[in-house]
């Protein structure tokens, strides 16, 4: 029983930061942005590259092919 206690309260402290996450990247007006290589799910092995905010984390754009290879080639 005290297990399944403290599964329920991680799930609501869980739930609680994602959405304190989403505010904070809804809020935040992305003033710069680099290509990041990152996971395309969550529970995925693939990785997908991505404009991500330097200050938020947010996803914010997806790159065309010649920035892709510009990014690989680095």
């Amino acid at each position: 029983m005290v297990k399944r206690a403290k599964v329920y309260n991680l799930i609501d402290e869980r739930y609680k930061i994602d959405k304190e996450i989403q505010n904070i990247q809804k809020e935040c007006s992305h003033p710069t942005k680099s290509l990041k290589s990152i996971r395309e799910n969550v529970d995925s092995s693939l990785f997908i590259c991505r404009w991500v905010c330097n200050e938020c984390n947010s996803v914010v754009g997806i790159p065309n092919q010649d920035e892709i290879s510009n990014y690989l080639k680095q």
